[in-house]
């Protein structure tokens, strides 16, 4: 019974929190972007990734990681032995940045201020979910979990230890992949995020334990 009413006050304050979100004005990436784009996946989830920003897709779905990189994504977590839906994925920013090019709205990385604004959101996401392990996907997210900038090539493979005394992992976005015009490096990158997903898996059981 204490279990039952304690998953529905998680869920509420979740959904508060949400809600608030949806509403955010914190920087002015709202004036443009279609709406928020929150994080979603089970509240018990032992891995919590975190991506970029929504891109054009996210934007008007309203979801995070459904379009190309979303897709990639879903077929390397399944390689590596993950269950996306055991998993919670949101992004350090909530809002598409872009730039219009006729038609077609072109991703634009968020800057230093946008990121420091949106950790509001992730604290908040993090804060309720506690889990042991949060991946970064790419430099930004990295930044924005750990509060200053890092290489990826100098935090991949090892965990950084967070403020709540909790880890966080440093890996590629899978949007990295799709930009590389090489197929042979990329499918050499793809491995290697793969490889990295198999660590974080097990590193999530073995702290889970």
């Amino acid at each position: 019974m204490v279990k039952a009413e304690a998953r529905s006050n998680l869920a509420t304050a979740w959904a508060a929190v949400r809600e608030e979100a949806a509403h955010c004005t914190r920087c002015d990436l709202y004036k443009c972007a279609t709406q928020t784009v929150f994080g979603e996946g089970p509240l018990d989830a032992r891995i919590v990734f975190v991506g970029e920003q929504p891109g054009d897709q996210e934007d008007l779905a309203g979801r995070p990681f459904v379009g190309p990189a979303g897709q990639l994504f879903d077929a390397a977590l399944e390689e590596a032995g993950i269950d996306r839906t055991r998993t919670y994925v949101t992004n350090a920013v909530k809002h598409f940045k872009f730039v219009q090019r006729g038609k077609r709205r072109i991703h634009s990385k968020p800057d230093a201020g946008e990121i420091e604004a949106c950790r509001w959101w992730i604290d908040r996401e993090r804060e309720l979910i506690k889990p042991p392990v949060t991946v970064a996907l790419g430099a930004t997210a990295a930044r924005s979990l750990i509060g200053k900038v890092v290489t990826i090539s100098g935090t991949r493979g090892k965990p950084q230890q967070l403020a709540d005394g909790s880890e966080c992992w440093v890996t590629v976005h899978p949007s990295f992949l799709l930009r590389m015009p090489d197929e042979v490096r990329r499918r050499e990158e793809r491995a290697r995020l793969v490889e990295d997903l198999i660590l974080i898996r097990k590193r999530a059981a073995k702290l889970a334990a």
